[in-house]
């Protein structure tokens, strides 16, 4: 789980650092110019960041099947190899999506408007402001959002099911409790990232306009990359005996 989280850690920082400091310009200033080139190496870090924090959250819910379901094989299944070849799995997918989508970019013509009613060069906005018929883009975004957004949503809830199951199959509520608590964590993320993001895309396109939307992606974009690193470590007993002992120290040092 920690290998995963150091993972998770990288992809908020990426993701934070893409999208923070042109939304505070924005914020601030009302309004901010960016180039054609840096608003497409925006989106595509963007994207990728998105499309790997997605993958990352399916691998950590097998991890947490694995340790509830399975305890006895959890060190044969979840060793150190599988761990590095999931991650390098997610870093070869995201380099491909990236690839096909940067391919059908440069098929889009923008002649026209270059104003963009968002925070951030998102995929929606991005379109609007093309001048040639973006149809084959969006089927495209159909097909990507299947494997690469749904799927991982699918092993998400697959494996908390079991996991449910198991819990309830203990007969102690301490034990229950105890269980539930090492995967407490990963679930309200999960929770908080794909509860904004399938909000954003499930609904129809006229209930997302204006500041719903904006708010919705900010939360996805921004409040869910700063509320990881706290919702793992109040749940986490090494950080909680880290404070103690920081607590300690200063309360002897007054």
């Amino acid at each position: 789980m920690y290998f995963f989280l150091t993972q998770l850690s990288f992809t908020d920082i990426l993701l934070s650092t893409t999208i923070v400091p042109n939304m505070l310009h924005v914020v601030l200033y009302e309004g901010t110019f960016v180039s054609f080139i840096g608003c497409l190496i925006q989106f595509y870090v963007f994207s990728a960041s998105e499309i790997l924090e997605c993958l990352l959250l399916s691998v950590m819910s097998y991890d947490r099947y694995q340790a509830i379901c399975n305890p006895l094989q959890y060190n044969m299944v979840m060793d150190l190899t599988f761990c590095m070849k999931a991650i390098l799995l997610c870093w070869v997918i995201i380099f491909t999506v990236i690839l096909a989508l940067s391919v059908t970019m440069n098929f889009l013509w923008f002649c026209g408007p270059n104003v963009i009613e968002h925070f951030f060069c998102d995929f929606d906005p991005l379109l609007e402001l093309s001048c040639s018929d973006p149809f084959f883009l969006k089927v495209e975004d159909m097909i990507l959002a299947v494997p690469y957004v749904l799927s991982p949503f699918i092993v998400i809830l697959v494996s908390y099911v079991y996991i449910i199951i198991t819990i309830l199959n203990i007969p102690s509520v301490s034990g229950r409790q105890k269980t539930f608590s090492t995967c407490s964590s990963h679930l309200a993320v999960v929770s908080l990232y794909y509860g904004s993001l399938l909000s954003i895309y499930l609904f129809p396109n006229k209930k997302n306009k204006g500041n719903v939307k904006k708010i919705l992606s900010l939360l996805y974009t921004v409040v869910t990359p700063l509320l990881n690193p706290m919702i793992y470590s109040l749940s986490n007993r090494d950080i909680k005996q880290a404070f103690k002992k920081l607590k300690s120290k200063m309360s002897s040092a007054l």
